[in-house]
């Protein structure tokens, strides 16, 4: 058996997405319980030796799969400019880019996944919400700590504020999509949701000024 090791970096890369891409498959299409490796072997092309040399078992590889896309949901909509003062603008462009990643196919399937197996295996649950959730809004929250600073905004529980701006952009949106099947909405319809989320949230945030 192949060491993983021993492959080269890009090689190793590309084996291992080769490998996610197929589970992404088997597992959306059988859910967590009765998705076995053999299957997952087959839709990703690659031998059950090959496959278990990246990852030890079903679980392993299901958590893989599902940090690998929270990882590129945070990483992508999260670089918030603690030095923009336009606050209002840097909202608008948060809320409209994490709409779009929230109804995106690939990240709609790994939240149906996650649903359907955290009954049974609350650890992949907690996994998703460490990665993926919590994690966007902690980086929110940093970024509210820095405009109170600057006196750009009045936030008490930037924490909460971080939750509360994410789910009134995404809520009402996301939820046909997730669980109704619907088509995501027209992108005149998420600005509209987006500048209302930011309105409601400087309304309630905005910098206190002496009367």
């Amino acid at each position: 058996m192949t060491d993983a090791a021993l492959v080269p970096d890009h090689l190793d890369s590309a084996k291992r997405r080769q490998i996610l891409d197929g589970a992404r498959s088997v597992f959306l299409a059988q859910g967590f319980d009765a998705a076995s490796m053999g299957e997952i072997a087959r839709a990703a092309g690659v031998s059950k030796g090959t496959l278990y040399v990246y990852f030890d078992s079903k679980e392993e590889l299901f958590a893989a799969l599902v940090k690998a896309q929270c990882a590129l949901t945070a990483e992508r909509l999260f670089e918030l400019d603690a030095d923009n003062h336009d606050v209002r603008e840097v909202l608008r462009r948060l809320g409209l880019s994490f709409i779009e990643a929230m109804v995106e196919p690939s990240h709609v399937s790994t939240v149906r996944m996650v649903i359907g197996a955290a009954d049974r295996k609350p650890d992949i649950g907690q996994l998703f919400l460490g990665a993926g959730p919590r994690r966007g809004a902690a980086r929110l929250a940093a970024w509210l700590e820095a405009k109170n600073a600057q006196g750009d905004l009045s936030v008490a529980d930037t924490e909460l504020a971080a939750w509360q701006f994410l789910t009134m952009c995404h809520s009402s949106v996301m939820m046909p999509v997730l669980i109704g099947g619907e088509a995501p909405p027209p992108p005149e319809r998420v600005a509209y949701v987006v500048d209302q989320a930011v309105e409601v949230f400087l309304a309630a945030y905005g910098p206190k000024r002496d009367a």
